[in-house]
């Protein structure tokens, strides 16, 4: 059943409006009809089947009973991301949203050759998370942050249980090895990609000095948008319960 996300906390018996491009699914894409229903996940991402009914451009849905929230994972992981050319952030946060990521913070560096993140991109990044949310059950929507420069990611550091930092020259170790003792006990991971021209070895230096783990991912030299996939999948991999939905 197809879910929605709605601003606030309800309750049973609350109706609430969709608009926007939400109507649109329900009524253009999914074709539903009045008395079809389907399903809302609230601020509080409380999960709940309602009934619609169609008024023009705008659904009314009806909140007639609560459906299972699936279980909330308790590590919560933020990519910060090299902003890479063209649309190739749009596959980014659209995966990364279906593997779970807490948090997505755009990243300029010294090789990034996007220098300009508008309020236009954002919003269109932050509109593909909801949609991504949205068609793999999660109970929430990652936050898009604001876009940060190197410097300033890495006076966050110690806001984080662990900093992976993948680099193509960093000590050829399989994370496999690694990732195990890494992520154990860990709560809150920031995974620190780099954009197309990777980072450089002052940057590498920097971010070892405020804390971060600088890992391998193999022999192979990935592309900026897979990294962020590969590393996540092994996190997953490792911690994630039966449910995996968060």
């Amino acid at each position: 059943m197809s879910a929605f996300f709605v601003e606030g906390t309800h309750e049973i018996g609350d109706t609430v409006v969709l608009e926007g491009s939400d109507a649109h699914k329900i009524v253009s894409v999914l074709r539903k009809r009045d008395g079809d229903e389907i399903e809302i996940v609230d601020s509080a991402a409380q999960r709940f089947i309602a009934t619609i009914a169609i008024d023009g451009r705008s659904v009314a849905a009806t909140l007639r009973g609560r459906t299972a929230a699936s279980a909330a994972s308790a590590l919560q992981i933020t990519v910060a991301q090299g902003v890479p050319k063209g649309q190739k952030m749009d596959f980014v946060v659209e995966k990364l949203t279906e593997l779970g990521v807490h948090e997505i913070v755009p990243l300029q560096s010294e090789r990034t050759v996007v220098t300009d993140v508008s309020p236009n991109k954002l919003e269109r990044w932050r509109r593909l998370a909801k949609t991504a949310a949205q068609q793999c059950g999660r109970n929430e929507i990652p936050v898009v942050g604001e876009p940060q420069t190197f410097s300033e990611l890495c006076s966050r550091f110690d806001g984080y249980d662990l900093v992976l930092f993948p680099w193509e020259l960093s000590r050829r170790a399989a994370l496999r090895e690694r990732l195990p003792e890494l992520v154990h006990g860990a709560q809150r991971v920031l995974v620190v990609i780099g954009p197309e021209g990777g980072f450089s070895h002052a940057e590498a230096d920097a971010a070892q000095s405020a804390g971060a783990q600088l890992v391998s991912l193999g022999s192979r030299i990935l592309r900026t948008e897979t990294a962020a996939l590969v590393v996540l999948a092994l996190i997953n991999y490792l911690t994630e319960s039966a449910d995996p939905r968060v």
